[in-house]
This record gives structure tokens, sequence and C-alpha cells, in this order.
């Protein structure tokens, strides 16, 4: 289990730029499932993390992320969100 001050040091490094301290967090994020890290790494420029947010959003029938990631210009967000108003 990561504690806050590893978290705040990822953080840290990930905004210097340090490429394994993003994935290291997006792969956190991902696995607990937090939105909210996920849409700050997305919005920092992370494809990966923008990837599980979709899919992440797109397992819960979050339309409401999905449509806020289509407005941001997401193609497979608006792929996602037509597949599901479609069912």
């Amino acid at each position: 289990m990561i504690v806050d001050d590893e978290l705040a040091h990822l953080r840290e490094q990930a905004a210097a730029g340090d490429r394994d301290a993003t994935d290291q967090l997006v792969e956190l994020a991902g696995e607990c499932g937090d939105l909210v890290e996920l849409r700050r790494l997305a919005e920092a420029g992370s494809t990966d993390a923008l990837d599980i947010l979709i899919e992440l959003a797109g397992e819960r029938g979050d339309l409401v992320e999905l449509r806020r990631l289509v407005e941001a210009g997401s193609n497979d967000a608006a792929d996602v969100l037509a597949e599901l108003t479609r069912e």
C-alpha cells in the first residue's frame, strides 16, 4: 500500500516530467478506480490515463464523464458513448 508521502513524491516526479512516475500513478489510479487522479493525469497529457478513464467510465455507464471527455476532444470517448447510448 502506498502512503500519502510516497504519492506526493510520485506526483512531484511526474510533474517534473518523470515518465516512470506518471506510469506508476496511472497504474495506481486505474487499480483503485480513482477517476479524479486519472482526470488530473489525462489533463496533464497522459494518454494512458485517458484510455483507462474512458474504459472505467464506459464500464460504469458514466455518460456524464464520457460526454465531458467528448467535449474535450476524445474520439475514443465518443465511440464508447455512442455504443452505450445505442443499447
